[in-house]
């Protein structure tokens, strides 16, 4: 009597009880941390940046253009790298992880200013005695860089746009 061969990984059905307690666990493993986030992000963002200010208000200035800039151009050129050619799902997931990762100081910057609970409240107070003129000048350096990269993107399509027609010129029309 032969035995029955076992079918490839691929024919079998899938096991959905298993993928419905990872995808039930990876759900409340985001939830708890995301409570856990807003209750100790702001906080620590704000003494992080409190530190690095030192109470000056020209050093908080520069420091939110700074961290405006840098950190909302980086994500910007990534997501224009991953838009200029065709690319795979795993690829733009790659691209939106790694431009959500580049962001991460202005989003926490962000969930002090919007942030209603009371850790974003006291990195809002804090942010107020140890880094004056921070979260303002960190939207005048955003702001700054996506007109940058705006204005980039319209130099470079006006230029290949004047190649083109260049190039239609210069063929020449029959005999």
């Amino acid at each position: 009597m032969a035995e029955p061969t076992p079918q490839p990984r691929k024919e079998r059905d899938p096991n959905w009880s298993r993928r419905l307690v990872v995808g039930g666990s990876i759900a409340v493993g985001v939830l708890v941390l995301g409570y856990v986030g807003a209750a100790f992000i702001p906080r620590w963002w704000a003494h992080r940046v409190g530190d690095q200010a030192n109470e000056s208000m020209a050093g908080s200035i520069m420091l939110g253009l700074f961290y405006g800039f840098i950190f909302t151009v980086l994500p910007l050129l990534l997501i224009v790298w991953g838009i200029r050619k065709r690319r795979s799902a795993r690829a733009w997931l790659f691209v939106v992880c790694g431009a959500l990762l580049l962001a991460l100081p202005n989003l926490f910057t962000l969930g002090i200013v919007f942030g209603r609970g009371n850790a974003a409240h006291a990195g809002d107070r804090t942010l107020d005695v140890e880094a004056p003129g921070f979260r303002g000048a960190s939207l005048a350096g955003a702001l700054l860089a996506v007109a940058a990269i705006g204005f980039i993107w319209y130099l470079l399509s006006s230029r290949r746009r004047a190649r083109a027609e260049l190039q239609v010129r210069e063929k020449p029309s029959g005999p």
